[in-house]
């Protein structure tokens, strides 16, 4: 892996802003002068797309798609980031009432355990493209996770800011990696405001601030793949977790882009975007929620993912606490996978879509799966009973067969190998 301080081949593209049209060459700025809109990257209309069978011939990551990611040339970093499993539910989909579930599962992205390693892979070539030697965010978790993950490979130095009472497991996913780790007493807002003086003050590449413009564009890559591992075509409805609205407004792009680009057959998929109820903002809220991944009270794609609601023909739904906590483990023990509290939103706000007549059973339906369980063990703890302990006898596994499932204790006798009679239990 080349270090941040070898030859870059990459160039960013300049950047539009997407209400007014305002054009800004290359640089670390995401905010239209003009306007205060946001700016984005303005792709060449010459530019020569692949194939499918050419992109299928790539290396598996996020950078298969390179044509559509804001850069001409060659990545030099994270390059091993992207292509996680679209996951067949069908026990899931079973309890949920629908036709068809797969998840798509960045609870094993690499190398941070989320889907932020897409958007950090985006960004940290960008920053070394523009020439910044210093990278940072502000952070709910995931993402101080994936920029002190990456950085540390990159050899960046990072500055992360993350909120001074988040949970303990991604403080120690993102301090094992040495970045200047600084807990900043309130709210992710709070911390959003500060990061913001801090990268005009010293001119650092905050990833989720002035190098949002490219930041957000790694995450179009969610919708490639759930387009290409479904045999280049798309699902009736896609239900996404939001926090600042980014990955649902992206996601929305990835699926135009692919249509336009005639890779994928199919009508585009129905957005629906997942909110806990303590953090479902319309207009700026303070956020109360033990989601703390996407508990952000002032989005800053708020309208733009509100949009992309309406024009898929989809709906946003907001789950409680409870029923978060709730929906880990039933996603965990019909698919086999331990998602973070946004998980469990996801599937509990897809619960109530299928409750209120908005998804049903003619649906096939990707649920974004966005963090590892691992990360919020405390949420996941609150669901569970406490384990029985036992001494090594094998009278007592006996006693516990026998409580749980009396035909199932009847059978183990049955098989029970004759050879082990007259042994000690």
């Amino acid at each position: 892996m080349p270090s941040a301080t070898s030859g870059h081949q990459l160039v960013p593209h300049p950047l539009v802003c997407a209400n007014c049209g305002t054009r800004q060459p290359a640089g670390p700025t995401a905010i239209c002068p003009e306007c205060v809109g946001p700016l984005e990257p303005v792709y060449p209309t010459d530019r020569v797309l692949p194939t499918r069978a050419q992109i299928a011939a790539r290396s598996q990551s996020l950078w298969r798609y390179r044509e559509w990611l804001p850069f001409e040339g060659t990545p030099s970093l994270s390059l091993d980031t992207g292509c996680t499993p679209l996951v067949d539910a069908p026990a899931l989909a079973r309890r949920l009432g629908l036709g068809r579930v797969w998840l798509k599962n960045d609870a094993v992205s690499h190398p941070s355990l989320s889907f932020k390693d897409r958007v950090v892979a985006t960004a940290l070539n960008a920053a070394v493209a523009l020439g910044l030697d210093t990278v940072g965010c502000a952070s709910t978790g995931n993402l101080a996770n994936a920029v002190a993950a990456q950085a540390a490979r990159a050899g960046l130095p990072a500055w992360i800011f993350i909120p001074h009472d988040l949970e303990l497991g991604k403080v120690v996913a993102s301090a094992i990696y040495r970045p200047h780790l600084v807990r900043v007493r309130g709210t992710y807002d709070d911390v959003n405001r500060l990061c913001a003086q801090v990268a005009d003050r010293y001119g650092w590449g905050i990833v989720n601030l002035n190098l949002r413009s490219y930041y957000g564009e790694g995450s179009k890559t969610v919708a490639f793949e759930i387009a290409e591992q479904l045999g280049w075509r798309t699902p009736s409805a896609v239900v996404v977790p939001m926090a600042g609205g980014s990955l649902l407004t992206k996601i929305h792009k990835g699926f135009k882009e692919f249509r336009e680009a005639g890779l994928v057959t199919g009508t585009a998929p129905r957005l629906f975007g997942a909110q806990a109820l303590g953090c479902a903002p319309i207009v700026p809220v303070r956020p109360q929620t033990i989601a703390r991944s996407i508990a952000i009270g002032s989005p800053a794609d708020g309208l733009f993912a509100a949009r992309a609601i309406r024009e898929s023909g989809g709906w946003a739904a907001a789950a409680s606490d409870e029923a978060i906590i709730a929906a880990i483990p039933l996603l965990a023990e019909t698919s086999g996978i331990f998602a973070e509290t946004a998980g469990g939103a996801t599937v509990a706000a897809t619960q109530a879509l299928v409750r209120d007549g908005k998804l049903g059973p003619d649906d096939e339906v990707v649920l974004c799966i966005t963090g590892n369980g691992l990360k919020t063990v405390e949420a996941a703890q609150a669901s569970l009973t406490e384990s029985p302990v036992i001494n090594p006898r094998l009278k007592e596994v006996a006693a516990l067969v026998e409580a749980s499932s009396p035909s199932q204790a009847s059978t183990t006798r049955l098989v029970t190998p004759p050879t082990l009679a007259g042994h000690s239990a």
